[in-house]
């Protein structure tokens, strides 16, 4: 399956990624690829996408990954909602629930003397 991914170049401190198309099963630091469709530079917030090859692509059925489809998003490449990339919490959500139901059940549940 081809996907549509970011390939760190750029030296140490100093990150910039190329977009490429790749088969999924390989890994990014290996350099094979398919074809490069875009440049992004996070530190200058360059951005460069050639957005009919990668149209052509996605067409053929590659995936974006998760970083890049906010990217495509970002630039109105393709429509959609953007899709959280960041770590999620490790708390837990039930916890907190049943503090907040003995909070209220204890001033009901208290008789009135």
């Amino acid at each position: 399956m081809l996907t549509i991914r970011l390939r760190r170049i750029g030296r140490k401190n100093q990150p910039s990624f190329r977009v490429v198309v790749a088969d999924k099963r390989v890994s990014a630091s290996a350099g094979k690829f398919c074809e490069e469709v875009g440049f992004v530079n996070r530190v200058t917030k360059e951005i460069k996408l050639d957005r009919e090859k990668i149209s052509d692509w996605m067409k053929k059925g590659a995936q974006p990954s998760p970083t890049v489809r906010n990217i495509l998003i970002g630039e109105k490449v393709m429509e959609g909602k953007k899709i959280p990339v960041h770590a999620k919490s490790k708390k837990k959500e039930g916890a907190a629930e049943p503090a907040a139901s003995v909070k209220e059940a204890s001033p009901a549940a208290a008789p009135a003397v």
